[in-house]
């Protein structure tokens, strides 16, 4: 008898540990909320005061206080680590507020982040000053962009379009109002169709003009024409649709002028104009000429999108490119226009030299990151802006369907700008199933 309760014990132990192992692999929500998060927390517990002194995020104490541990508690000074504010856990991992003590800055905090990763046995851990004096340490149990699952709450509202989910759990949004241009690079099979399409179906539901440029005849943005305000497909057509764009700019410069205020969100809303975003499939082909014959196309098409990037935030024009590359081979103008392109999204590529076209600029030490997305991972890519934040993330699998079908929805919402009706494209109507036609006659009664 004793020898089947531990047989049964061990087959129990066996089978909880099974259990475990599978939960970490293929539901490490679950493995992180039952076992990674208490492991975790005693061990930043546990060691928290050690690993601060250990990775130097210590500083001495104020003379006050040494002279009262001296006197009055009998005991020897010691560093004084950041205070801990508050511990929150998360579906992801746990999030930790600090408040910096008097010679620290969240820079020597973030150089140490690798080492405190290590030391309390998480996945990453990510650190965001919050405000003066405060940083907030996010961590993550486990790899989050191994199965991008994005949060519920994050819904396309105001311009902002969840596009991505963040290394940190958070979802990556499009600010178009904080970030009005942007720019994408990344390889072939790398993922930025799959980003595009899900700003697509994110801005599908906004109350916003949607102007496609796709010289690839088409084949990407022309199943999108339901919710798409205009679309040209080919350099011709592009040069001259982003000609009625400067016009358009121009024409709400002078609508600005008339009321009296620098931006369009000043406006009265009974007069305020419909934002427009424009989507660059491939920026190459409007740079790119193979005649001498087609400079003059090419100067108007540049010039165009230069005072575009620079000039139409303010009244409510925005734009988001796409390319594989993008730097000074393409000829005149292109570093001058990618300069103007706030937002920074680099994919997989081929050699370094591209990710420095995207990068280099505004955070460089983001590089050696982006060098390093592996092929087996479409959609994983690095973010970047101007301030000089960056991070990690991964847009979700959204099949082709599912956005045409977001298209088709809210084809209701395109608006009335009768500047952009010549090149309002044509939406396919979808194809009707036909029942195949029977083998058989039919029986006669």
């Amino acid at each position: 008898m004793a020898d089947l309760n531990l047989w049964v014990e061990g087959a129990t132990a066996l089978t909880a540990a099974g259990g475990v192992t599978y939960a970490r692999f293929r539901a490490p929500r679950v493995y992180w909320a039952t076992v990674g998060l208490p492991m975790a927390w005693g061990r930043f517990s546990v060691s928290y005061r050690t690993t601060m002194d250990v990775c130097g995020l210590t500083v001495q104490p104020s003379g006050l206080r040494a002279f009262m541990s001296r006197t009055v508690a009998r005991r020897e000074v010691r560093p004084v680590p950041p205070k801990i504010r508050r511990i929150r856990p998360t579906s992801t991992g746990m999030r930790v507020t600090l408040r910096l003590p008097a010679g620290l800055e969240p820079a020597d905090v973030a150089a140490a982040s690798e080492r405190l990763r290590h030391a309390w046995g998480v996945h990453g851990v990510r650190v965001i000053a919050t405000k003066p004096g405060y940083v907030e340490l996010r961590m993550t149990g486990y790899d989050v962009l191994r199965r991008v699952r994005m949060p519920r709450k994050a819904v396309a509202h105001d311009l902002v379009v969840p596009v991505a989910i963040r290394d940190d759990g958070t979802a990556y949004e499009r600010d178009f109002r904080q970030i009005p241009h942007a720019l994408t690079l990344g390889a072939n099979q790398s993922g930025k169709s799959m980003y595009q399409r899900n700003l697509i179906k994110g801005l599908a539901r906004l109350p916003v003009a949607l102007v496609g440029i796709d010289c690839k005849r088409g084949v990407e943005q022309s199943r999108y024409a339901a919710r798409l305000s205009a679309l040209a497909t080919n350099p011709d057509d592009a040069a001259s649709l982003i000609d009625v764009l400067v016009a358009e700019m121009e024409d709400r410069f002078d609508l600005l002028a008339k009321h009296g205020v620098s931006d369009l969100w000043e406006l009265p809303e009974h007069v305020r104009p419909v934002p427009v975003v424009l989507l660059v499939d491939e920026i190459a082909e409007l740079f790119l000429i193979s005649a001498k014959k087609d400079e003059e196309r090419r100067e108007r098409i540049v010039t165009g999108l230069i005072r575009l990037a620079q000039l139409s935030r303010a009244v409510g024009l925005y734009m988001e490119i796409c390319g594989q590359r993008f730097g000074s081979e393409l000829g005149k103008g292109a570093t001058m226009l990618r300069a103007q392109l706030t937002g920074r999204v680099v994919h997989r590529v081929n050699d370094k030299q591209t990710a420095e076209m995207g990068l280099n600029d505004v955070a460089p030490e983001s590089v050696p990151v982006a060098c390093t997305i592996p092929a087996d991972r479409p959609g994983q890519a690095v973010a970047a802006d101007a301030s000089g934040g960056w991070g990690r993330i991964r847009t979700p699998f959204t099949s082709a369907e599912e956005t045409v079908a977001a298209c088709r929805e809210f084809a209701h919402l395109v608006p009335d700008l009768p500047a952009l009706e010549p090149f309002r494209p044509i939406a396919p109507v979808p194809a009707q199933v036909i029942p195949p036609m029977p083998t058989t006659a039919p029986a006669i009664p």
